[in-house]
């Protein structure tokens, strides 16, 4: 009996060796996909960084850009505000001229009763007439209108 239970022993130790064996190869399987993931990841987490560095880069040259663009457009503003004080005494100072341009047409427009069959003009081609005719005389004493 003794050499019988001995042979069952070593049978049962052969079998959990066997089965030792064959979870290590398991193991060693799954652990060499482990390592395949861990340099894939490795590569995935410095191609991120790289991309972190070059984003952070873009940022700060985006940063000076929009500085650069504030600046310029607040020049541009205070040069439009400018040009349009300009242009608003431009046009207050043309505002007077056809005023004034606009009484030397009834001035110089002859009387109704003086002329009965002289023909009506309209009141701008009156100024507009007017006009070339203040500058015919300004040119003529050579002073240019």
């Amino acid at each position: 009996m003794s050499h019988s239970l001995g042979i069952v022993i070593e049978s049962l130790v052969a079998v959990l060796l066997l089965l030792t064996i064959g979870y290590c190869m398991v193991l060693n399987k799954r652990l060499k996909r482990l390592k395949a993931d861990e340099h894939s990841l490795k590569a995935t987490i410095a191609e991120l960084i790289t991309a972190t560095e070059i984003a952070e880069r873009a940022i700060g040259g985006l940063k000076h850009t929009v500085r650069d663009v504030n600046e310029n457009l607040g020049s541009q503003l205070s040069a439009a505000t400018q040009m349009a004080g300009h242009l608003k005494d431009m046009l207050a100072e043309g505002d007077g001229v056809v005023r004034r341009l606009s009484k030397i047409a009834i001035a110089a427009r002859p009387s109704q009763e003086a002329e009965p069959a002289a023909p009506r003009m309209s009141s701008a081609k009156a100024v507009a007439a007017a006009a070339e005719a203040f500058t015919e005389r300004r040119r003529a004493s050579g002073i240019a209108a």
